[in-house]
């Protein structure tokens, strides 16, 4: 088993060359955000805006588009349920789906309209009420360069693994199942990759706050528009998640998600030029 580590972060996050523009970050589309749950598609998106990502957009439901407006004005977005959707994830190379997403019909409805439009070139992350209704309905995997972000219980519905079996062994048996990467959330995550093991030592108790996850997906995403190959974004970004989080918590009890995406632009220019 191997350890995430700065080191690692610091061989991805890289000063940006002068003739780029944000076209050359990443075309990131956030789709989540029910009329309950809009909170999670905006901490997605917002961390996506703050880690980096050159353009993003969030399709959801229209109730949360005053709340977006004034909270990410850099982020555009979209009705989930319109017919702009397949636009919008063919125009993307890096799809979300899942943060508040629900699990009622209308948002099973959604998640089979991305799995049937998404293509094998694009990064596809798959996260929170997506990865309940994969498991639910028993949906074929779309082919796409997949990312999985479960947490515990995710995991359990995902894998079929009681929480009290979820040794690295057992889940690692259990991602090999499962095409792509999965980042198994929990008090010590542990990112499986092929016959890799990645263990992340960063990050603490004051992280065990409503968000968080939403938050560290929308990292992955801006990391997967920006940096290669694939298999170092994520693990760097799983990385930057929690190291951020350790830096908030050296001041404050709790490591809210919007603290932790505050400080992320300060963090990778530092990690940038080290």
């Amino acid at each position: 088993m191997k350890q995430l580590t700065e080191q690692l972060a610091q061989t991805v996050v890289r000063p940006r060359q002068r003739d780029t523009y944000k076209g050359s970050f990443g075309k990131i589309l956030i789709v989540g955000g029910n009329a309950q749950f809009g909170g999670a598609a905006i901490m997605s998106a917002s961390a996506a805006v703050y880690a980096g990502a050159g353009l993003v957009s969030v399709a959801t439901d229209p109730v949360n588009r005053s709340a977006l407006h004034a909270r990410l004005p850099e982020a555009m977005i979209l009705d989930a349920a319109s017919s702009a959707l397949e636009t919008a994830i063919r125009q993307a190379t890096v799809i979300v789906v899942g943060p508040g997403l629900g699990t009622d019909n209308a948002a099973l409805a959604i998640l089979k309209r991305v799995f049937a439009a998404v293509e094998q070139t694009q990064v596809l992350i798959i996260d929170g009420s997506a990865i309940t209704l994969v498991a639910a309905h028993q949906l074929d995997y779309p082919n796409a360069q997949l990312i999985w972000t479960p947490h515990q219980v995710e995991w359990q519905r995902l894998s079929g693994l009681a929480l009290s079996d979820q040794t690295v062994t057992a889940s690692q048996q259990a991602a090999s199942h499962i095409p792509g990467i999965v980042v198994a959330k929990s008090s010590q995550t542990h990112v499986f990759v092929g016959d890799d093991v990645y263990e992340n030592m960063a990050g603490g108790p004051a992280m065990a706050t409503g968000g968080s996850g939403d938050t560290l997906t929308g990292i992955i995403a801006a990391f997967a528009g920006q940096f290669q190959p694939l298999k170092q974004a994520v693990l760097a970004a799983v990385f930057v998640h929690s190291h951020v989080a350790d830096i908030v918590a050296m001041n404050s009890y709790v490591a809210l998600p919007t603290m932790i995406i505050r400080e992320l632009p300060t963090y990778l220019k530092q990690l940038s030029e080290s």
